[in-house]
């Protein structure tokens, strides 16, 4: 596994890439990474080519411009990097966070439940191999999360 440099902080292992449906929160998809790739290697892994709607975070800033997904007929609705948000009408900024903060909330229950419920917040193994295999083990015992239900 890789370093990465986040702000002042090192940080190493790997980075976790999951694809998940925004209708019922299902994982569809697993991809796992070194912790200095980029997030946008890991997309085309991600996509099955089905998808209507794309939501990703900054880190998939131009996607819509490589050449893999350049054909696609898809709706890509990826956040805006701080310094471009900042520039937007605060009731902008707040109406446009809420409605991506709704559906990216379909993505992260996943991760909390992996992180949290199956102990999975650091690596335990050296190797990325063996990490990768731990991961998709435990995303395939991951349910969607439901308003009301505990886990």
């Amino acid at each position: 596994m890789y370093q990465a440099k986040k702000g002042d902080e090192w940080l190493f292992g790997m980075k976790m890439h999951i694809s998940v449906d925004d209708r019922d929160g299902l994982i569809h998809s697993v991809a796992t990474t070194a912790a200095n790739v980029r997030d946008l290697t890991a997309a085309d892994q991600l996509l099955h080519g089905e998808e209507q709607r794309v939501w990703g975070d900054a880190g998939y800033t131009g996607i819509h411009n490589r050449g893999e997904f350049k054909d696609r007929e898809v709706d890509w609705r990826i956040a805006l990097r701080p310094g471009s948000r900042s520039k937007l009408a605060e009731s902008l900024q707040e109406m446009l966070g809420e409605i991506k903060a709704s559906v990216r909330a379909r993505v992260e229950h996943p991760f909390r439940t992996i992180k949290q419920q199956f102990g999975y917040g650091k690596v335990r193994y050296r190797g990325l191999a063996k990490s990768a295999n731990r991961f998709y083990i435990i995303s395939a015992f991951t349910l969607p999360h439901r308003e009301g239900v505990r886990q």
